[in-house]
């Protein structure tokens, strides 16, 4: 027995603001909505799935953002990306470098971590 992978990542948010994740989530990242499926979606939130990227984001009462633990999404062109972000308002961290990624982070809508890394060219 052995676990294989990952089928979703799940990230909470506050009730009704399912406007503010598409437009960052689908607008901004790329990802596109997935319509949730009618018996889970009258519970609120949103998926956002592209191809085995599936993020998915669900109502919490008593919300609270993840700080520290966050997803790390591999991007395509960082920098425009990082530009797109900036462009929209949405504040860019750093941390230390690592040898094979570059990476940044940013707060969703909601507060919640996201790391966005590409692989450095070599």
């Amino acid at each position: 027995m052995r676990i294989v992978g990952f089928d979703h990542v799940q990230l909470a948010m506050p009730a009704g603001r399912e406007a503010e994740a598409r437009a960052f989530y689908d607008a901004i990242l790329g990802i596109p909505e997935r319509v949730k499926p009618p018996e889970l979606a009258k519970r609120g939130g949103c998926w956002f799935e592209r191809g085995s990227l599936r993020l998915h984001l669900g109502v919490e009462a008593d919300f609270r953002p993840a700080r520290k633990a966050h997803p790390a999404l591999i991007v395509e062109d960082l920098p425009s990306l990082r530009a797109a972000l900036e462009k929209s308002g949405h504040r860019i961290s750093t941390d230390a470098e690592l040898a094979d990624f570059d990476r940044i982070f940013v707060d969703d809508p909601f507060g919640n971590r996201i790391e966005l890394m590409e692989p450095k060219q070599r």
